[in-house]
């Protein structure tokens, strides 16, 4: 059908109070106002003095005369975060939700004239500590580094006509695929003007495959149908195969004439969850992730260039999987990771503690969500809402335990408390956390949904969900690891965020650090501006140990390396036992204030990604790690594993490992078949030291005289 875009040339102001009518009235004189780009985000224009908005923004618009049998509409792509619209004075709409698209029928005013005055008031209301109205998600994260406010239409605006009957959504999902055969189910809101028949023509890469006729009644009409394609091409992940996409598209024929068409790209597979363990079309996967942050807070501003990097590096670098964490991303996001091979976990944009008040507006977002997203074939899973409870994050749980008791004791005890903390009901997580997975397995019943990520089991099923671990960083040293998983085996079915952030190396930062005697300086500074307080440094890399601001955040960077590296290697080496998989807390950073990426704001990479690249090569020799220090005369003992994600077994593998010290130099070797997709236990290598000095072990991988992976650890003896 016809349409007009609307981007470009608009006007704009700071407009409150009494004169917010006058400024939406058809005759009002904006000439005076500041001129603006849309898509647009206030925080970006200097023109416009405000952080919270709200701004109303205004556009003129003449077009052709709209055909009698047609009806014409107004389209928002996307507005952050509410808005009240206006055509020629007369109220239309109040869109709530940053990430769907909305749509008004505006064909009665439009006949009225030929020229028309277009208002949009936008409010973004800052989100403060405590619960939140907003659904933002990490977008606007009062416990996170400080950014601007996103607020603004940060997507693209358009006139589009249509016939008598509009599609006002189309869901195309995959409900299951295999070589034979693959079922979809497509479920398509009409708006109609009366009650009539209509044809809805379904195409499968331009063939007709279904044409059926629908029923309806004047308004908005909810119609679903299925249809079956034989001998399908499937949609594989990137290990497993080609990511095959095909297109659909729906037209509705009116009186022998098409009223409307939507088309959707999706690609035939079939998803499948046993516990936390994915199978797509029937092959397991341990999945190796990421948590991919918001391309730029300000969603709008997020460069084509930035997205293809993050995305082709995410593959490039091993990982099959990115949990696009606490927002809806750009749809190019979308686009590539269907078209790569890269899945995606999916959360929906509730992060924190929200309001009652928010029941309503969150189911009906959820549905939304599915409706915008739910055709990617990338997506595997849904999650209903991040950190449901009110968790602080800056350790204080652990500072408010009594300090005359060890360490380690403060740290079992900080973590019985947050456990007891979780177990009492709460309505967010027993009442708004069900309400919106319901809505989204009702729209949705393709993929599994969790109804929340970082919560721990908790009564009276005890299940909990995927886990939020930060050992390395607040939750004990990075030695505990081995001792905690086998401890709690429960919370290490599938790890969705663990590592530990480095210092960022921003102007705004950096001169705040550069600003006083090293290392007194103001850190209540430097703490809002990042989220992370700097007494949560104090058990890795304190500023008191270093002499300058570069040696600091050197050995920030250096401890976030070594963290992920030892989590990545470690939760491989238990790989489906019970782990089916991870997400590193952060793979990018979504602002320059941030440094939980591997990659920072300014698309460089950190020390950290290396480490993970290394760590998820398609094979890697996975051992217990020596300890920081051992005593003369004390038993070494190292068992050493081998993780494959190949698809095939390898053949004839020779593991060499030499263990040498001052008066000790001893070499093993094991030989034998290292087994597709899963760990491999090698054997046991033990030593006694008996002299002071440096003990180190190297382990050599080799395949058909090639070595294909090596290992190396040291410590001291003494």
């Amino acid at each position: 059908m016809t349409s007009w875009s609307l981007d470009g040339a608009w006007k704009a102001a700071v407009v409150r109070d009494n004169d917010r009518f006058q400024a939406v009235s058809a005759d009002f004189d904006d000439s005076s106002w500041a001129s603006v780009n849309v898509p647009h985000h206030w925080a970006n224009d200097d023109l416009l003095d405000t952080d919270d908005g709200p701004v109303t923004y205004r556009r003129k618009i003449s077009l052709p005369p709209l055909e009698a049998q047609n009806r014409r509409w107004i389209e928002f792509d996307g507005i952050f975060y509410q808005a009240d619209i206006w055509l020629d004075g007369a109220y239309i709409a109040d869109p709530e939700g940053y990430f769907a698209p909305h749509a008004y029928d505006v064909s009665a005013l439009w006949r009225l004239s030929d020229e028309h005055q277009l208002a949009v008031e936008v409010h973004a209301p800052t989100q403060h500590a405590g619960p939140r109205s907003a659904i933002t998600g990490v977008l606007q994260d009062p416990d996170g580094p400080r950014v601007p406010n996103p607020g603004g239409i940060w997507r693209s605006v358009r006139v589009v006509d249509s016939g008598p009957v509009r599609i006002e959504s189309l869901r195309v999902l995959c409900q299951d695929a295999n070589p034979d055969r693959a079922h979809l189910r497509l479920h398509a809101r009409l708006d109609s003007t009366i009650a009539r028949t209509a044809i809805a023509r379904t195409t499968v890469d331009d063939e007709v495959v279904s044409e059926h006729t629908v029923a309806l009644a004047g308004g908005t009409n909810e119609v679903s149908w299925r249809i079956d394609l034989p001998q399908p091409q499937l949609w594989w992940p990137h290990d497993l195969g080609s990511p095959h996409l095909v297109n659909v598209s729906v037209s509705i024929i009116v009186d022998g004439a098409m009223s409307d068409a939507r088309s959707r790209r999706t690609g035939l597979r079939e998803v499948a969850w046993n516990d936390w363990v994915c199978s797509v079309n029937g092959e397991r996967l341990f999945l190796k992730g990421a948590n991919l942050m918001p391309i730029e807070n300000a969603l709008g501003n997020a460069r084509d260039e930035q997205v293809q990097h993050l995305i082709a590096t995410a593959v490039d670098s091993g990982l099959d999987v990115l949990r696009v964490h606490g927002h809806i991303a750009p749809p190019l996001v979308y686009d590539l990771a269907d078209e790569l091979g890269l899945l995606l976990m999916q959360d929906f944009p509730l992060q924190g503690v929200y309001r009652r008040t928010i029941r309503q507006a969150a189911s009906r977002q959820a549905t939304e969500m599915v409706d915008l997203l739910g055709h990617h074939p990338s997506i595997i899973l849904w999650s209903a809402h991040d950190e449901p409870v009110n968790r602080p994050a800056d350790g204080s749980l652990r500072r408010e335990t009594p300090a005359g008791i060890p360490e380690r004791m403060r740290d079992l005890v900080a973590r019985a408390k947050r456990l007891a903390r979780d177990q009492t009901p709460t309505w967010n997580r027993s009442i708004l956390d069900p309400l919106v997975r319901r809505s989204i397995e009702s729209a949705d019943s393709t993929r599994r949904c969790s109804p929340h990520s970082g919560v721990l089991p908790n009564l009276p099923l005890l299940d909990g969900s995927d886990s939020h671990l930060y050992i390395g960083w607040t939750d004990g040293p990075i030695a505990d690891l081995p001792l905690e998983s086998a401890r709690f085996p429960r919370l290490f079915r599938f790890v969705s965020e663990f590592g530990a952030p480095a210092a960022p190396r921003s102007a705004e930062c950096t001169r705040n650090l550069d600003s006083g005697t090293w290392p007194e300086v103001e850190w209540d500074i430097y703490g809002a501006q990042t989220g992370v307080p700097i007494h949560l440094y104090d058990d890795s890399t304190p500023p008191t140990l270093f002499t300058n601001l570069t040696e600091w955040i050197d050995a920030t960077e250096a401890h976030q390396a070594t963290v992920i590296g030892r989590w990545v290697e470690h939760l491989r080496r238990i790989a489906y036992q019970p782990t089916g998989g991870f997400c590193v807390r952060s793979w990018n950073d979504h602002c320059a204030n941030s440094g939980w990426g591997v990659i920072d704001s300014l698309g460089q990479p950190r020390p950290a990604l290396q480490a993970l690249q290394a760590a998820c090569a398609p094979i890697i020799i996975a051992a217990d790690r020596l300890p920081y220090r051992i005593d003369v005369g004390a038993p070494i003992r190292v068992a050493v594993h081998i993780a494959s994600d190949l698809r095939r077994d390898v053949e004839d593998a020779l593991i060499d490992i030499k263990l040498t010290a001052p008066h000790l130099d001893e070499h093993r070797q094991f030989g034998g078949v290292i087994e597709a997709n899963s760990t491999t236990f090698i054997g046991e290598v033990e030593c006694v030291v008996s002299e002071y000095g440096q003990l180190e072990i190297d382990i050599d991988l080799t395949v058909d005289d090639e070595v294909i992976a090596r290992y190396h650890d040291s410590t001291h003896v003494g």
